[in-house]
């Protein structure tokens, strides 16, 4: 059985990986020379890395592992289902048992007429699938003309060609030729970086209507649909002024423009409810999903499709799928979770336990000097780095660099804290207790003041002009 406990020392290990091994969203040859940390297990919300240290992961992998590490009961139905069937498609008219039972629990799960589901192997995958099914969608309806996409600066919706054309990061825009035709964008719902003067339901209303004025400018006759995160979550946790998204909603039924629910971060709990639509008071039309559909224990996505798009898509030939649409054993570790979800009653600890005791942390650290303010729904949370507490004004120099100096004292402090530009975010397994966050709250504080004595001794405590 090739499983690797008793492994080649640490620094044997990292030449092997800087060899051969190119990471993702990485500048390679720097990652190689300063070697990466090479994690060996994993259990409940701690990492182990070759070196023995014990990590608190605040990130849950990727913004995924909901129901925490080391669950025994995800690889025992893993190994089942390799053994009874380990892989066949869902092309050529068949089915299987566990995308069966996978699809109908999803729409069980899902709001509204939410009621069908085209799987993918990933995030990325299903909002590639969104944005062929929308287009068919409306030319199954005799509007092939209706085929641009509307989006927000800073969203983040795959990487891919296709989704990283949805998503408005400019530095993902400056290799591979992207966005591509048909994609726009319009300001995201960011109070704090962008609200100025207003008050945020104000600015809330302000950047709802930009759809508005962009579907003007395109033709309500030209656009497809509007495709958002319930809070953006790579974009650093950017949660919108209450007035947003009835506002979105409001606009999207007007010129009929089918509205996408990204919610391949905030699904499955995160929020504090099963998805983050229901949290935000969302009606979509198409919802993406990953992430926490199998709390990462295997890569599955897809898009949870309304009675009246799968209608007519479902009249057509749609020609589109993947060779691992709907695996079989992705398809049972999905399953699984979600009975884990919802028999341990997951989502009610995140709503009145986990996030009370992170918003109770994470509020005692905005005393903070280095602390601008704290961004939270449900157990997900960003704390914004500011030179000047009291005042908005960003820190001079490159943004972002006073976030990954920040970072990497979180790595010293054995945790694992992510930084967009000069926000810290965090989103830890659902099944963190009081205990394990007040570590965190302990380890953040700690990072925190070594970044703050970093910045002093460097002269970094200044503000943008």
């Amino acid at each position: 059985m090739s499983i690797i406990s008793n492994h080649l020392p640490t620094d044997e290990l990292q030449a092997l990986d800087a060899a051969h091994h190119l990471h993702p969203f990485s500048e390679n040859e720097a990652l190689g020379k300063k070697g990466a940390r090479v994690i060996t297990r994993a259990k409940g919300v701690y990492l182990t890395d070759s070196e023995g240290h014990e990590i608190l992961d605040a990130m849950a992998g990727l913004w995924c592992v909901n129901i925490g590490y080391g669950r025994e009961e995800m690889s025992q139905v893993a190994a089942r289902q390799m053994l009874e069937l380990p892989y066949y498609n869902t092309f050529f008219q068949t089915t299987h048992v566990p995308v069966i039972a996978l699809a109908a629990k999803l729409a069980e799960l899902a709001p509204g007429d939410l009621n069908h589901v085209f799987f993918a192997g990933s995030g990325s995958e299903a909002n590639d699938t969104n944005l062929r099914m929308v287009r068919t969608y409306w030319a199954q309806k005799g509007q092939p003309e209706k085929s641009h996409v509307i989006s927000r600066k800073n969203a983040y919706h795959g990487s891919s060609v296709g989704s990283g054309s949805l998503g408005g990061m400019t530095y993902m825009h400056e290799q591979g030729g992207m966005p591509i035709p048909g994609i726009h964008h319009i300001a995201q719902p960011d109070w704090w970086a962008e609200g100025g003067d207003q008050t945020p339901e104000d600015f809330g209303l302000a950047c709802a209507r930009e759809l508005e004025t962009k579907i003007l400018e395109l033709g309500a006759d030209k656009v497809a649909a509007f495709i958002g995160e319930p809070v953006q979550g790579a974009g650093g946790v950017v949660v919108p002024p209450s007035t947003y998204w009835p506002e979105i909603q409001r606009i999207c039924k007007k010129h009929d423009v089918l509205l996408i629910a990204d919610e391949v971060i905030c699904g499955f709990g995160r929020t504090g409810n099963m998805f983050g639509s229901q949290t935000f008071g969302i009606s979509p039309d198409i919802m993406t999903i990953a992430k926490g559909l199998s709390s990462g224990y295997a890569p599955i996505g897809g898009s949870i499709v309304s009675d009246e798009v799968a209608s007519v898509i479902s009249a057509c030939e749609f020609n589109h799928g993947y060779t691992y649409s709907g695996h079989p054993v992705c398809a049972a570790v999905a399953l699984e979770n979600l009975r884990i979800i919802e028999e341990e009653n997951i989502i009610d600890h995140v709503r009145n336990v986990a996030a009370p005791a992170l918003k109770a942390a994470f509020e005692a650290l905005e005393e903070h000097p280095l602390v601008g303010t704290i961004n939270m729904s449900g157990l997900m949370a960003s704390i914004q780095l500011a030179p000047i507490k009291g005042s908005r004004a960003p820190f001079a120099g490159e943004q972002g660099a006073v976030g990954y100096i920040c970072r990497e004292n979180c790595f010293a402090q054995n945790l694992v804290m992510r930084h967009v530009g000069d926000r810290m975010i965090v989103s830890p397994p659902l099944v963190i207790t009081p205990a394990e966050i007040e570590v965190l709250a302990t380890r953040a504080k700690a990072a925190l003041d070594a970044t703050y004595a970093e910045l002093q001794e460097k002269d970094m405590l200044k503000a943008a002009s």
